[in-house]
């Protein structure tokens, strides 16, 4: 602007002073007003004193030229100074509107301890962001899609200084890329991301964003950061609440409370678990109580259920008090049930600060604790069969566990009393192109081993009705004694292997529990209410309650009313098994490996 304001100036100068000075000439008398050809010439002592006399018109341009420049002059530095401030103010200006409009959808920002600046999540939006966040990861886990068995991502929580928390993403390309680098508890900045919209199912935060990893993005690891972030955030539910949202497939919350029993055992005999038999059956069932409310069966599945049993372990004495985050809520027997997810993570008494304010309740209410006993959170129904049918088709039934004492009358011919399992999962395997296949979508083992398992129908009555029970796996090797897969191996052994393609007849162990009377638990599910079918399902084999003093006298009234009814009701094995022609049940069966 200096340079500008000087050449200006000196253009002015030379247009209104120097020029009228130079167009100063001798004039003669002839053409110029009269005046003497004598008297014409300048000074040689003062260039600027004239010896002959000037016309005054001309007298008077001079002149105004003459002021025009000094006036010139005299503005000349005030209007450089004006233009030179004027421009740098605009520029200024210019800069700063430039700055606004590369903020990130004009959200504010706040200067962190270092001179960049970095967003919170709460003014985060949709769309491709150019700005800086700074967080704490609280959590990472890959995502798996059950159906296609293929792998989604790498999802995250996040936590940034304010205590907001946000979920986090990595596409599966970029995995790699990042993985090295992710450590839970570490403190983050991440430049350049984009805010997709969060998941309406299974979320583990309340933000509407996800931070999602672009193309661009560049994380780092922040050491000794002076700022402070949260260790960890947790979102509960009482009972009330996961009962409310059951089965809706909707937000993940956290539960906490004081276990119960831990696969059975009551906590407090102080149970050992066994890490390799978890391990094989990828689950741990847990009854815990939140507070006062009411007892909840808790699943915890695949990693949550490792990571519980060694925790669980760890402990010199018996730990009390169990966190697991991002539940899911199902219906179970028609209760209400929790399930582990792939987000979960597993704390127990004096690991968070949850756990620790909980355990020091506890403390404070020692009648809670002992509130609900081990034997009325097991405890189920006890029903007649005639009440179970009548259970079935009230509209409001739901899937249910019941206890039922009845009769075994005979076991149905001319079915398979067994099928080929998958060794890993226990569905049926069919038979592929060269080895067995898994039917199930969550295993879908292309290569299983196959195992037999128990899939028999035995009939059986009460004083109120019959019916046919089904037992599967576990249920008929409590009421055998014998594994199914020991029974077909002793057949096939004992028939030299004959019969390639044919299956085991109904062995004698199982035949020989015609006439015993037992303790069943069944199941009554969708199938029952749909009117599919009315055989009811045996998923355990229960003791009989200890008999009075007078069991002599009530077993013989049991037989005398057995024997009474027996002409009037209708042989359940002629009403519910499937016919077929004594010489094939006589026949040699091999088992069908591939079915």
């Amino acid at each position: 602007m200096g340079l500008f304001g000087f050449w200006s100036g000196l253009m002015g100068f030379a247009r209104f002073v120097l020029w009228p000075v130079l167009q100063l000439k001798p004039r003669s008398t002839e053409a110029r007003s009269g005046v003497s050809p004598s008297l014409h010439h300048f000074s040689s002592s003062s260039p600027l004193c004239f010896h002959h006399p000037i016309p005054h018109d001309r007298f008077l341009s001079i002149n105004f030229a003459f002021n025009s420049s000094l006036w010139f002059l005299f503005i000349f530095p005030l209007s450089s100074s004006f233009i030179y401030c004027f421009f740098t103010r605009l520029q200024i200006k210019t800069l700063e509107t430039l700055s606004m409009a590369m903020k990130p959808h004009g959200k504010s920002i706040m200067s962190s301890d270092s001179d960049e600046k970095s967003v919170f999540f709460k003014d985060l939006s949709l769309g491709p962001n150019e700005a800086q966040l700074k967080f704490r990861l609280i959590h990472f886990w890959e995502a798996w899609n059950p159906v296609k068995k293929t792998l989604i991502g790498m999802e995250m929580l996040l936590i940034d200084e304010q205590g907001t928390v946000i979920q986090g993403f990595i596409s599966p390309g970029r995995i790699e890329k990042y993985l090295p680098d992710t450590k839970r508890g570490s403190v983050y900045k991440l430049n350049n991301f984009y805010g997709s919209r969060n998941k309406s199912v299974f979320r583990v935060a309340d933000h509407t964003v996800t931070v999602s990893f672009s193309w661009n993005s560049e994380l780092k690891v922040l050491l000794n950061c002076p700022t402070h972030f949260d260790a960890d955030s947790f979102r509960f539910h009482s009972y009330e609440e996961f009962q409310a949202n059951c089965d809706l497939k909707g937000d993940l919350y956290d539960v906490v409370g004081h276990m119960k029993l831990v696969n059975g055992q009551s906590i407090v005999e102080a149970p050992v678990l066994d890490e390799v038999e978890i391990a094989k059956a990828r689950r741990v069932l847990i009854h815990v109580q939140s507070h006062d409310g009411p007892v909840m069966k808790l699943y915890l599945w695949d990693q949550a259920a490792r990571d519980f049993c060694k925790k669980f372990n760890s402990y010199e004495g018996t730990p009390t008090v169990l966190l697991v985050t991002t539940v899911n809520t199902k219906t179970l027997g028609g209760t209400l049930a929790l399930t582990s997810m792939s987000s979960s993570r597993v704390f127990m008494d004096y690991e968070v600060q949850p756990t620790i304010d909980y355990f020091s309740w506890l403390g404070s209410n020692p009648a809670i604790a002992e509130q609900v006993n081990a034997e009325v959170v097991t405890k189920r129904e006890t029903m007649t069969i005639g009440e179970i049918f009548s259970y079935i088709e009230q509209e409001s039934a739901k899937d249910a566990f019941f206890e039922c004492t009845a009769t075994i009358d005979d076991v149905v011919h001319g079915c398979s009393w067994y099928y080929i399992a998958c060794s890993g999962c226990h569905s049926k395997v069919i038979n592929g192109p060269t080895s067995l296949i898994c039917t199930s979508k969550k295993c879908g083992k292309v290569n299983a081993s196959g195992v037999p398992q128990y899939l028999s129908k035995i009939s059986v009555y009460d004083n109120s009705d019959q019916a046919v029970f089904v037992l599967l796996g576990d249920a008929g090797r409590e009421l055998t004694g014998k594994p199914a897969s020991e029974l077909v191996r002793s057949y096939f052994e004992a028939n030299g292997n004959e019969g390639v393609n044919l299956e085991a007849p109904v062995p004698e162990a199982l035949i020989s529990t015609i006439g015993q009377k037992h303790k069943f638990c069944v199941k009554v599910t969708e199938h029952n209410f749909s009117g599919k079918t009315r055989s009811l399902t045996v998923t355990k084999i229960l003791p009989l309650d200890p008999q009075p003093t007078t069991v002599s006298s009530e077993d013989n009234h049991t037989a005398a009313t057995s024997e009474e009814t027996s002409e009037n009701r209708v042989d359940s094995a002629d009403g519910s098994k499937r016919t077929c022609d004594s010489s094939e049940l006589e026949r040699v069966k091999r088992p069908k490996c591939g079915n």
